[in-house]
């Protein structure tokens, strides 16, 4: 079965007191209320890194150039007991843009110290590969959710096994 496929950007800063990372509060939709990278939907034609860099720009107001991305993830999420919900995101790391974050439709956007990711808002998957991913490690994984739709219930991913980017 071929899956919807999603990009996903983590924006990082510097800043006075430690790197931070650009996280949203997801006002609709799959994920509703969910600390989130700003991302959605490939559209036809569109790859995941021409995605990533449209999606940022609806969801936060942010200018990011293609060339600024880094694939951090590959990372596949069946839901068997809704289908619907099951995708593959590709994650991508970003360093340089434009622009000043603004809430949207989708997301309300908020800056985090990376050394203290919000990891129990997000998604249960990400505590298991986002740190390493934002520490450079590049992760490919599959990431099974659970009938409650929100805990994880299997996965393949192994952190020794990680190609190193």
């Amino acid at each position: 079965m071929v899956l919807p496929e999603v990009s996903v950007c983590y924006l990082l800063r510097e800043t006075a007191a430690g790197p931070e990372i650009l996280l949203g509060r997801k006002k609709t939709g799959l994920g509703l209320g969910n600390l989130v990278g700003p991302g959605g939907k490939l559209e036809a034609g569109e790859t995941p890194t021409d995605a990533a860099v449209r999606e940022t720009r609806e969801e936060v107001g942010v200018t990011v150039h293609p060339d600024a991305l880094t694939l951090i993830g590959e990372l596949t999420y069946p839901f068997p007991y809704r289908p619907a919900w099951s995708q593959k995101s590709w994650a991508f790391l970003c360093r340089e843009f434009s622009g000043e974050p603004v809430e949207s439709e989708e997301l309300r956007p908020e800056w985090f110290a990376l050394d203290a990711l919000p990891l129990d808002r997000m998604w249960a998957d990400a505590k298991h590969w986002l740190p390493l991913a934002l520490a450079g490690r590049f992760v490919r994984a599959t990431f099974t959710f659970a009938a409650d739709g929100r805990s994880v219930e299997s996965s393949d991913f192994v952190p020794a096994n990680q190609p190193s980017t």
